[in-house]
C-alpha cells in the first residue's frame, strides 16, 4: 500500500465545532485503545536505563499536543515511576483546558502551552530538550516536509519518540468500522485517511537525518500503530 498524504476534516474545522469536540474525545478513546500512552513509557523507560546521568527533572516537548491529554496521561504513569517533567505542549490551537493543566501541575512539573506552528519551534536556536515527541503527528506530512521536521528534531531533542498509524491492510479494515465503536463521521474520514498516510517498515528511519550520534528504533505496535524513537548515543 503505497503511502498518501490527504487533508484531514479536523484539522480544516473550528476548534469549538461540536464536530471537532466530538472527534477529540473519539480521540481520546483510540489512544487509550491503541495503547499509545503505554508504548511511549516503555520506551522512555528503557532510555533512562542506559542513560543514567540525565536530569532527575526532564525537560519533555510534544509537537501537536491537541488537548494535553496525553501529556496528562504520561504526566501520571511517569510521577509513579518517579520521573518528573517540566512540559511544554505546542500545538496550532490552543485547546488545552484548565483540568488538564491543574492534572500536569499536579505531578509536580511545570507547564508551558504555546500555541504556535511546529517548525517555528523547532527551528529556534535553544539548547536541545530531553525529550521531544509526538502522537499521530507525523503522518500529516508529506515526505518533504516529514525531511525537514525530523531534521530539526534532531537538533532539538536527546530523544525522539513518535507513535503513528500504522499502514496495512489490517489496520485500514479496522478505521473503517470505527462507526462501531461509536466514533463520528470525522474521527471515521480521518482514521481512514490517518491509515493511509500512516508508516510501515523503517520509513521514518529512512527519513531521519544520516548524522552520526544517534541510534534509530522503529517498528509496529500493537494492533494499529508503528512507533519510531531516535536517541543520542555520543
Amino acid at each position: 500500500m503505497n503511502r498518501v498524504v490527504e487533508p484531514e476534516w479536523l484539522d480544516q474545522l473550528p476548534a469549538t465545532d461540536p464536530r471537532a469536540v466530538a472527534s477529540r474525545a473519539d480521540l481520546r478513546q483510540l489512544n487509550f485503545i491503541m495503547g499509545h500512552a503505554g508504548i511511549l513509557t516503555r520506551h522512555l523507560r528503557q532510555y533512562l536505563q542506559t542513560h543514567p546521568t540525565l536530569p532527575q527533572r526532564l525537560q519533555v516537548v510534544e509537537l501537536g499536543a491537541g488537548d494535553g491529554s496525553l501529556a496528562a496521561e504520561l504526566a501520571r504513569r511517569w510521577s509513579a515511576r518517579g520521573i518528573l517533567a517540566d512540559w511544554t505542549l505546542i500545538d496550532q490551537a490552543n485547546l488545552v483546558s484548565p483540568d488538564t493543566l491543574r492534572t500536569l501541575k499536579g505531578y509536580r512539573g511545570t507547564v508551558r502551552v504555546i500555541t504556535g506552528d511546529a517548525f517555528a519551534w523547532l527551528e529556534q536556536r535553544s539548547p536541545p530538550v530531553d525529550v521531544l515527541f509526538t502522537n499521530l503527528f507525523l503522518h500529516h506530512f508529506t515526505t518533504d516536509r516529514l525531511r525537514r521536521l525530523l531534521s530539526q528534531a534532531a537538533t532539538r531533542a536527546k530523544l525522539f519518540l513518535a507513535c503513528e498509524p500504522r499502514r496495512s491492510v489490517f489496520a485500514l479494515r479496522a478505521a473503517q468500522c470505527l462507526g462501531l465503536l461509536g466514533c463520528g463521521p470525522v474521527t471515521q474520514h480521518d482514521a481512514v485517511v490517518s491509515v493511509r498516510a500512516g508508516f510501515a517498515d523503517q520509513e521514518l528511519s529512512q527519513d531521519w537525518p544520516q548524522i552520526p550520534g544517534w541510534r534509530l528504533h522503529e517498528r509496529p505496535a500493537g494492533l494499529f500503530s508503528h512507533v519510531f524513537a531516535a536517541h543520542r548515543h555520543d
